[in-house]
Protein backbone atom coordinates (compact mmCIF):
# COMPACT_ATOMS: atom_id res chain seq x y z
CA UNK A 1 0.00 0.00 0.00
CA UNK A 2 1.19 3.03 -0.95
CA UNK A 3 1.30 6.11 1.34
CA UNK A 4 -1.50 8.13 -1.54
CA UNK A 5 -3.50 5.01 -1.21
CA UNK A 6 -3.26 5.11 2.76
CA UNK A 7 -4.01 8.71 3.66
CA UNK A 8 -7.26 8.19 1.04
CA UNK A 9 -8.34 5.45 3.07
CA UNK A 10 -7.74 7.23 6.37
CA UNK A 11 -10.40 10.02 4.24
CA UNK A 12 -12.70 8.11 3.06
CA UNK A 13 -13.19 6.11 6.47
CA UNK A 14 -13.24 8.98 8.56
CA UNK A 15 -16.28 10.81 5.92
CA UNK A 16 -17.63 7.60 6.01
CA UNK A 17 -18.19 6.76 9.53
CA UNK A 18 -18.84 10.51 10.49
CA UNK A 19 -21.65 11.10 7.90
CA UNK A 20 -23.25 7.54 8.89
CA UNK A 21 -23.19 8.58 12.69
CA UNK A 22 -24.37 12.05 11.84
CA UNK A 23 -27.26 10.95 9.88
CA UNK A 24 -28.22 8.03 12.48
CA UNK A 25 -28.17 10.02 15.43
CA UNK A 26 -29.45 13.18 13.88
CA UNK A 27 -32.66 10.89 12.91
CA UNK A 28 -32.74 8.83 16.28
CA UNK A 29 -32.91 12.71 17.56
CA UNK A 30 -35.65 13.68 15.88
CA UNK A 31 -37.49 10.39 15.83
CA UNK A 32 -37.26 10.92 19.89
CA UNK A 33 -38.40 14.30 19.94
CA UNK A 34 -41.60 13.59 17.11
CA UNK A 35 -42.97 10.10 18.59
CA UNK A 36 -41.43 10.67 22.31
CA UNK A 37 -41.68 14.43 23.22
CA UNK A 38 -44.00 16.19 20.24
CA UNK A 39 -45.20 18.85 22.73
CA UNK A 40 -41.60 20.09 23.41
CA UNK A 41 -41.01 20.34 19.77
CA UNK A 42 -43.85 22.21 18.91
CA UNK A 43 -43.75 24.49 21.72
CA UNK A 44 -40.08 25.06 20.51
CA UNK A 45 -41.61 26.07 16.76
CA UNK A 46 -44.74 27.72 17.89
CA UNK A 47 -43.69 29.90 21.36
CA UNK A 48 -40.27 31.35 20.08
CA UNK A 49 -38.91 30.02 16.85
CA UNK A 50 -35.98 31.23 16.99
CA UNK A 51 -35.30 29.20 19.90
CA UNK A 52 -35.75 26.21 18.90
CA UNK A 53 -34.13 26.72 16.35
CA UNK A 54 -31.11 27.47 17.82
CA UNK A 55 -31.79 24.62 20.39
CA UNK A 56 -32.14 22.02 17.52
CA UNK A 57 -29.01 23.30 15.77
CA UNK A 58 -27.06 22.42 19.15
CA UNK A 59 -28.41 19.19 18.93
CA UNK A 60 -27.19 19.01 15.67
CA UNK A 61 -23.75 20.55 16.75
CA UNK A 62 -23.49 17.99 19.52
CA UNK A 63 -25.01 15.11 16.85
CA UNK A 64 -21.71 15.93 14.73
CA UNK A 65 -19.40 16.32 17.65
CA UNK A 66 -19.92 12.72 18.45
CA UNK A 67 -19.62 11.68 15.13
CA UNK A 68 -16.26 13.62 14.41
CA UNK A 69 -15.41 11.76 17.60
CA UNK A 70 -16.30 8.76 15.89
CA UNK A 71 -14.40 9.49 12.84
CA UNK A 72 -11.23 9.88 14.72
CA UNK A 73 -11.32 6.94 16.81
CA UNK A 74 -12.14 4.74 13.22
CA UNK A 75 -8.81 6.10 12.25
CA UNK A 76 -6.69 5.81 14.86
CA UNK A 77 -5.28 2.23 14.37
CA UNK A 78 -4.11 3.47 10.36
CA UNK A 79 -2.71 6.36 12.35
CA UNK A 80 -0.54 5.06 14.94
CA UNK A 81 0.39 2.47 12.25
CA UNK A 82 1.91 5.37 9.75
CA UNK A 83 3.35 7.35 12.87
CA UNK A 84 5.20 3.83 14.14
CA UNK A 85 6.37 3.44 10.78
CA UNK A 86 7.55 6.99 10.31
CA UNK A 87 9.20 6.57 13.91
CA UNK A 88 10.95 3.45 12.50
CA UNK A 89 12.23 4.74 9.32
CA UNK A 90 13.32 7.95 10.94
CA UNK A 91 15.64 5.63 13.45
CA UNK A 92 16.51 4.30 10.89
CA UNK A 93 18.11 7.18 9.09
CA UNK A 94 19.59 8.36 12.13
CA UNK A 95 21.61 5.23 12.67
CA UNK A 96 22.54 5.10 9.22
CA UNK A 97 23.53 8.76 9.40
CA UNK A 98 25.79 7.40 12.25
CA UNK A 99 27.24 4.95 10.41
CA UNK A 100 26.29 1.33 12.00
CA UNK A 101 26.53 -1.66 9.13
CA UNK A 102 24.34 -3.75 10.96
CA UNK A 103 20.32 -2.59 9.64
CA UNK A 104 17.24 -4.27 9.92
CA UNK A 105 14.39 -3.02 7.18
CA UNK A 106 11.63 -1.62 8.40
CA UNK A 107 8.93 -3.46 7.31
CA UNK A 108 5.61 -0.91 7.69
CA UNK A 109 3.49 -2.19 4.45
CA UNK A 110 3.94 1.05 3.29
CA UNK A 111 5.21 0.84 -0.11
CA UNK A 112 7.38 4.07 -0.34
CA UNK A 113 8.13 3.68 3.22
CA UNK A 114 9.80 -0.01 2.95
CA UNK A 115 11.25 1.37 -0.14
CA UNK A 116 13.15 3.48 1.61
CA UNK A 117 14.20 1.36 4.19
CA UNK A 118 15.93 -1.48 1.74
CA UNK A 119 17.89 1.54 -0.19
CA UNK A 120 19.22 2.48 2.73
CA UNK A 121 19.72 -1.15 4.36
CA UNK A 122 21.26 -2.77 1.17
CA UNK A 123 23.56 1.21 0.96
CA UNK A 124 24.82 0.31 4.54
CA UNK A 125 25.46 -3.34 3.74
CA UNK A 126 27.31 -2.36 0.15
CA UNK A 127 29.63 0.55 2.24
CA UNK A 128 30.59 -1.54 4.82
CA UNK A 129 31.15 -4.28 2.65
CA UNK A 130 33.44 -1.37 0.33
CA UNK A 131 35.31 -0.48 3.92
CA UNK A 132 36.34 -3.50 5.07
CA UNK A 133 38.06 -4.45 0.77
CA UNK A 134 39.52 -1.16 1.21
CA UNK A 135 41.21 -1.79 4.80
CA UNK A 136 42.15 -5.52 3.27
CA UNK A 137 43.79 -3.74 -0.02
CA UNK A 138 45.67 -1.52 2.62
CA UNK A 139 46.62 -4.31 4.78
CA UNK A 140 47.71 -6.41 1.81
CA UNK A 141 49.40 -3.48 -0.12
CA UNK A 142 51.75 -2.66 3.10
CA UNK A 143 52.66 -6.58 3.44
CA UNK A 144 53.25 -6.58 -0.35
CA UNK A 145 55.71 -3.29 -0.66
CA UNK A 146 56.95 -3.95 3.17
CA UNK A 147 59.45 -7.62 1.46
CA UNK A 148 60.77 -5.67 -1.51
CA UNK A 149 61.41 -2.62 0.72
CA UNK A 150 63.61 -4.22 3.28
CA UNK A 151 65.03 -6.16 0.76
CA UNK A 152 65.86 -3.05 -0.90
CA UNK A 153 67.37 -1.88 2.75
CA UNK A 154 69.99 -4.58 2.69
CA UNK A 155 71.13 -4.14 -0.33
CA UNK A 156 72.09 -0.36 -0.30
CA UNK A 157 73.51 -1.32 4.03
CA UNK A 158 75.54 -3.76 1.74
CA UNK A 159 76.76 -0.90 -0.69
CA UNK A 160 77.24 1.26 2.21
CA UNK A 161 79.74 -1.29 4.20
CA UNK A 162 81.83 -1.94 1.60
CA UNK A 163 84.48 0.03 -0.66
CA UNK A 164 84.86 -2.96 -3.15
CA UNK A 165 83.83 -1.13 -6.83
CA UNK A 166 82.83 -5.17 -8.22
CA UNK A 167 80.73 -5.51 -4.96
CA UNK A 168 79.19 -2.53 -5.37
CA UNK A 169 78.13 -2.94 -8.73
CA UNK A 170 76.83 -6.33 -8.04
CA UNK A 171 74.62 -4.83 -5.12
CA UNK A 172 73.54 -1.91 -7.33
CA UNK A 173 72.05 -4.47 -10.22
CA UNK A 174 70.17 -6.23 -7.32
CA UNK A 175 68.67 -2.73 -6.06
CA UNK A 176 67.94 -1.99 -9.59
CA UNK A 177 66.22 -5.14 -10.02
CA UNK A 178 64.18 -4.59 -6.50
CA UNK A 179 63.68 -1.30 -7.03
CA UNK A 180 61.58 -2.48 -10.71
CA UNK A 181 60.15 -5.05 -8.57
CA UNK A 182 58.79 -2.79 -6.64
CA UNK A 183 57.28 -1.06 -9.73
CA UNK A 184 55.70 -3.97 -10.46
CA UNK A 185 54.05 -5.05 -6.88
CA UNK A 186 52.54 -0.96 -7.47
CA UNK A 187 51.11 -2.21 -10.73
CA UNK A 188 50.08 -4.83 -9.85
CA UNK A 189 48.42 -3.93 -6.62
CA UNK A 190 46.36 -1.12 -8.86
CA UNK A 191 45.02 -4.14 -11.04
CA UNK A 192 44.09 -5.59 -8.22
CA UNK A 193 41.26 -2.58 -8.95
CA UNK A 194 40.33 -3.32 -11.95
CA UNK A 195 38.26 -5.94 -13.59
CA UNK A 196 40.07 -8.32 -15.68
CA UNK A 197 39.75 -10.93 -18.13
CA UNK A 198 41.79 -13.83 -19.74
CA UNK A 199 43.70 -16.47 -18.18
CA UNK A 200 46.95 -15.65 -16.13
CA UNK A 201 50.48 -14.89 -18.33
CA UNK A 202 53.01 -17.49 -18.52
CA UNK A 203 55.98 -17.33 -16.49
CA UNK A 204 59.26 -19.22 -15.77
CA UNK A 205 59.67 -20.62 -12.61
CA UNK A 206 63.36 -20.77 -12.35
CA UNK A 207 63.89 -16.88 -13.02
CA UNK A 208 61.29 -16.35 -10.43
CA UNK A 209 63.13 -18.89 -7.94
CA UNK A 210 66.38 -17.53 -8.98
CA UNK A 211 65.32 -14.14 -8.32
CA UNK A 212 64.23 -14.64 -4.83
CA UNK A 213 67.48 -16.62 -4.51
CA UNK A 214 69.39 -13.79 -4.85
CA UNK A 215 66.91 -11.84 -3.09
CA UNK A 216 67.08 -13.57 0.29
CA UNK A 217 70.64 -14.58 0.42
CA UNK A 218 71.97 -11.50 2.70
CA UNK A 219 68.81 -12.96 4.81
CA UNK A 220 69.08 -16.09 5.26
CA UNK A 221 73.30 -15.71 5.41
CA UNK A 222 73.21 -13.50 8.43
CA UNK A 223 70.82 -15.82 10.28
CA UNK A 224 73.49 -18.47 9.17
CA UNK A 225 71.03 -21.23 7.22
CA UNK A 226 70.42 -21.12 3.74
CA UNK A 227 68.27 -22.18 0.51
CA UNK A 228 68.51 -25.24 -1.68
CA UNK A 229 66.39 -25.03 -4.28
CA UNK A 230 65.90 -29.00 -6.06
CA UNK A 231 63.53 -30.48 -8.41
CA UNK A 232 62.79 -30.58 -12.07
CA UNK A 233 64.13 -27.17 -14.45
CA UNK A 234 62.72 -25.42 -17.17
CA UNK A 235 59.08 -25.13 -16.29
CA UNK A 236 56.83 -22.59 -17.36
CA UNK A 237 53.51 -21.93 -15.29
CA UNK A 238 50.42 -19.59 -15.62
CA UNK A 239 50.60 -16.38 -13.19
CA UNK A 240 51.38 -12.91 -13.03
CA UNK A 241 55.53 -12.60 -12.05
CA UNK A 242 54.58 -10.63 -9.14
CA UNK A 243 52.00 -12.72 -7.86
CA UNK A 244 54.22 -15.59 -8.28
CA UNK A 245 56.85 -14.02 -6.49
CA UNK A 246 55.34 -12.43 -3.36
CA UNK A 247 53.56 -15.81 -2.47
CA UNK A 248 57.14 -17.79 -2.50
CA UNK A 249 58.76 -14.62 -0.71
CA UNK A 250 56.13 -15.23 2.07
CA UNK A 251 56.66 -18.77 2.29
CA UNK A 252 60.77 -17.95 2.60
CA UNK A 253 59.91 -15.34 5.05
CA UNK A 254 57.43 -17.60 7.07
CA UNK A 255 60.49 -20.26 7.32
CA UNK A 256 62.90 -17.50 8.31
CA UNK A 257 61.16 -16.46 10.64
CA UNK A 258 59.36 -19.33 12.03
CA UNK A 259 61.36 -22.06 10.88
CA UNK A 260 64.92 -23.55 11.19
CA UNK A 261 67.48 -25.33 9.29
CA UNK A 262 67.95 -25.16 5.55
CA UNK A 263 64.97 -24.27 3.64
CA UNK A 264 63.70 -26.63 0.74
CA UNK A 265 62.09 -25.29 -2.55
CA UNK A 266 61.43 -28.43 -4.76
CA UNK A 267 59.70 -27.94 -8.03
CA UNK A 268 58.00 -30.89 -10.04
CA UNK A 269 55.12 -31.57 -12.06
CA UNK A 270 52.10 -33.66 -10.98
CA UNK A 271 50.03 -34.32 -14.15
CA UNK A 272 48.88 -31.03 -15.86
CA UNK A 273 49.74 -29.13 -12.77
CA UNK A 274 53.49 -28.03 -11.40
CA UNK A 275 53.88 -28.11 -7.64
CA UNK A 276 56.67 -26.18 -5.59
CA UNK A 277 56.99 -27.28 -2.49
CA UNK A 278 58.85 -25.01 0.53
CA UNK A 279 59.69 -26.66 3.84
CA UNK A 280 62.34 -26.03 6.24
CA UNK A 281 63.76 -28.28 9.87
CA UNK A 282 61.57 -26.31 12.29
CA UNK A 283 59.38 -27.36 14.39
CA UNK A 284 56.51 -26.58 12.30
CA UNK A 285 52.96 -25.30 13.06
CA UNK A 286 51.11 -25.93 16.06
CA UNK A 287 48.03 -28.49 16.02
CA UNK A 288 45.78 -26.31 17.08
CA UNK A 289 46.85 -23.12 14.80
CA UNK A 290 47.30 -25.49 11.72
CA UNK A 291 43.65 -25.61 10.44
CA UNK A 292 43.48 -21.73 10.68
CA UNK A 293 47.11 -20.93 8.80
CA UNK A 294 45.24 -19.14 5.92
CA UNK A 295 42.87 -17.03 8.16
CA UNK A 296 43.57 -13.10 8.77
CA UNK A 297 45.25 -12.02 11.92
CA UNK A 298 46.02 -15.70 12.92
CA UNK A 299 49.71 -15.56 13.67
CA UNK A 300 52.10 -17.23 16.33
CA UNK A 301 53.38 -13.28 16.92
CA UNK A 302 57.31 -14.07 16.36
CA UNK A 303 59.04 -11.38 14.55
CA UNK A 304 56.70 -8.95 14.49
CA UNK A 305 54.10 -11.05 12.18
CA UNK A 306 50.83 -9.61 11.43
CA UNK A 307 49.08 -13.12 10.57
CA UNK A 308 48.56 -11.20 6.73
CA UNK A 309 50.99 -12.53 4.68
CA UNK A 310 49.89 -17.10 4.03
CA UNK A 311 46.16 -14.83 4.18
CA UNK A 312 47.69 -12.96 0.99
CA UNK A 313 49.66 -15.36 -0.09
CA UNK A 314 46.49 -17.97 -0.33
CA UNK A 315 44.76 -15.69 -2.42
CA UNK A 316 47.17 -13.94 -4.69
CA UNK A 317 47.12 -17.72 -5.86
CA UNK A 318 43.33 -18.15 -5.63
CA UNK A 319 43.69 -14.96 -8.35
CA UNK A 320 45.50 -16.64 -10.65
CA UNK A 321 44.28 -19.98 -10.67
CA UNK A 322 46.19 -22.07 -8.23
CA UNK A 323 46.42 -23.01 -4.52
CA UNK A 324 48.73 -22.86 -1.64
CA UNK A 325 48.06 -25.54 0.89
CA UNK A 326 49.89 -26.50 4.03
CA UNK A 327 50.77 -30.30 3.32
CA UNK A 328 52.32 -31.06 6.24
CA UNK A 329 52.38 -28.86 10.10
CA UNK A 330 55.52 -30.72 11.63
CA UNK A 331 58.32 -29.81 10.33
CA UNK A 332 56.06 -27.46 8.22
CA UNK A 333 55.82 -27.97 4.50
CA UNK A 334 53.62 -25.68 1.87
CA UNK A 335 52.84 -26.59 -1.72
CA UNK A 336 51.98 -23.96 -4.09
CA UNK A 337 49.82 -25.94 -7.01
CA UNK A 338 50.23 -23.81 -10.30
CA UNK A 339 48.97 -24.96 -13.68
CA UNK A 340 51.62 -25.43 -16.39
CA UNK A 341 51.94 -24.13 -19.50
CA UNK A 342 54.01 -24.03 -22.72
CA UNK A 343 57.16 -22.39 -22.82
CA UNK A 344 57.25 -18.80 -24.10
Amino acid sequence: MTVRALLDRLAVIGAAVTASLLVLVTTGVVWWFVTERPAVLRDWIENDPLVGVARFGVVLLAAGAICAVAGTLATVRLRRRVERSSAELVNLATRFAAGQARLAPVRSGIAELDTVSDVMTRRAHDMTRSLAAERDFAADASHQLRTPLTALLMRLEEISDTDDAEVVKEEATIAIAQVERLTRVVDDLLGRTRSTAGPPPVVSLDSVIAALQREWQPAFEQARRSVRVRGERGLFVRSTPVALSQVLSTLLENSLVHGRGTVDVHARRSGPSVIVEVSDQGEGVPASMAPHIFERSVSSGAGGSTGLGLALARDLAEANGGRLDLVQAQPARFALFLSEAESV
